[in-house]
């Protein structure tokens, strides 16, 4: 990593603090866009290089870089053989690699005062580093030694079971959790049945060999994405070519998921039940898909405020209308790259229960009936261009929004272009996707008193 400040000027500073002079909102004078950079410099800027590693950055002007490294190496790409794999090496991001160990990485990012973090959905493993502009340099070097060069010693793999067990009883103490984990369980033969969280016959049965052999399956450049805030896209190209051409394959092929149905129940003593009954739906990045999150938005998506209500929408609205006992109730939208998952999702009395579900339900049905006015349409669809839009308000869903699509089609959909797929949705849109819904094979997963819990063939 030595001379990347010297080549690059990274600490060059452009903060957007109070001057004389011309607002910031424009490129400063004198400044030259990247290589091939469309109209401004302040658009996202994508680049596909040669070993198929995508480069995205877009310069913001912040005093703090946030870098992030996208690996199509999620927990769907487990196997039977190592299952559990991505939640130990979400956990191993901080071990020893072969440029520097545990202690240099955890040492030298407090140093500057960044931070290193990993996280994991079903799709992807995200490493990511926030630091000052001027300390980019430093820890790019930990990032790139940890998502390229890890070591998996087996002691300090061995060292990660007494963590991994808490974050399992820890998911496990979480009702919503368990119950989306169980829902995706019943709900397909493979793939996105895996669960995020380590299966109890494989804690501590994870070893450095199935670490390594994941990694080198799956942590190849065309399953990586580069991307960066507040950093120059030239430098950030630079980096990958220097550093990310790791295997210039592709890896291993991504397993179709397929859809099946079913229904999990976990019986408990509490007096509130979760439940969440769902159908399949598109994959994300589809016409349909977009239809799928209006509608969402027209039921209900959740409260805005904390501990809100959403009294207006229309799922409360219907169940309200169908018992006085409390509850909540929201639309449940999950979108994967070849299926999705939409349904309701209830929290409510043991004994109300089957009462909230099938009420809401006859929402649902009233909507594939064509029971949605162009009001209730146009509000929905503002409901969700607005929830698009302060989603990406911090840099943290920013750089997601960003790593995500790079990684999924290698380019980045302005949230304008996104604005335009959904005005572009229609009544009869809503009232298929209601349609598919209703027909379609369904998936539920409850937890709590279960005595007045419908099962899925009775709804």
């Amino acid at each position: 990593m030595k001379g990347i400040r010297g080549l690059s000027h990274l600490s060059r500073r452009f903060y957007a603090t109070a001057r004389a002079g011309p607002s910031l909102v424009e490129p400063l004078a004198g400044l030259k866009l990247s290589p091939g950079a469309p109209h401004s410099i302040q658009d996202v800027h994508v680049t596909r290089l040669p070993s198929g590693l995508v480069v995205a950055s877009l310069e913001n002007y912040s005093p703090v870089s946030k870098i992030g490294v996208f690996v199509k190496a999620g927990c769907r790409y487990e196997t039977l053989d190592n299952q559990g794999v991505t939640h130990v090496l979400r956990l191993a991001a901080n071990l020893t690699t072969k440029g520097a160990s545990a202690f240099k990485i955890c040492r030298g990012i407090e140093a500057v005062g960044g931070k290193l973090s990993a996280s994991s959905s079903r799709e992807n493993m995200i490493y990511t580093v926030d630091c000052l502009r001027d300390d980019v340099d430093t820890v790019m070097e930990f990032l790139i030694n940890v998502t390229t060069a890890p070591e998996f010693r087996p002691w300090e793999v061995s060292d990660l079971t007494p963590r991994v067990k808490v974050d399992k009883a820890q998911a496990g103490e979480n009702v919503h959790i368990a119950v989306v984990e169980s829902l995706h369980e019943a709900a397909y033969k493979n793939a996105l049945s895996n669960s995020l969280y380590c299966p109890d016959y494989m804690v501590g049965n994870v070893q450095s060999e199935h670490l390594h052999q994941f990694v080198q399956n799956h942590f190849t450049s065309a399953r990586m994405a580069l991307v960066g805030l507040g950093v120059d896209h030239a430098v950030l190209k630079q980096v990958g070519e220097q550093f990310f051409n790791i295997c210039g394959g592709a890896g291993t092929s991504n397993v179709q998921a397929r859809y099946r149905g079913g229904e999990v129940r976990l019986p408990s003593t509490s007096s509130l039940v979760h439940s969440a009954v769902v159908s399949e739906t598109a994959a994300s990045g589809t016409g349909e898909a977009v239809a799928f999150s209006v509608l969402q938005h027209l039921l209900g998506a959740g409260p805005r405020i904390k501990r809100g209500s959403s009294a207006t929408s229309k799922l409360v609205q219907g169940v309200a209308k169908a018992t006085a006992d409390p509850f909540d109730i929201s639309a449940f939208n999950a979108s994967y790259s070849d299926s999705g998952l939409f349904g309701i999702y209830s929290i409510s009395q043991a004994g109300s229960t089957d009462t909230v579900i099938k009420a809401a339900l006859a929402e649902l049905n009233a909507v594939a009936n064509g029971g949605v006015t162009a009001a209730d349409l146009t509000w929905a669809k503002a409901s969700l261009k607005s929830h698009l839009l302060m989603s990406l308000e911090t840099s943290e869903s920013l750089l997601e929004a960003m790593g995500t699509q790079a990684l999924a089609s290698g380019a980045y959909q302005p949230p304008e272009e996104f604005a335009k797929k959904i005005d572009n949705v229609s009544l009869t849109d809503v009232a298929n996707a209601a349609k598919k819904f209703v027909s379609g094979k369904k998936t539920m997963a409850s937890s709590g008193n279960l005595i007045k819990t419908p099962f899925v063939d009775e709804l």
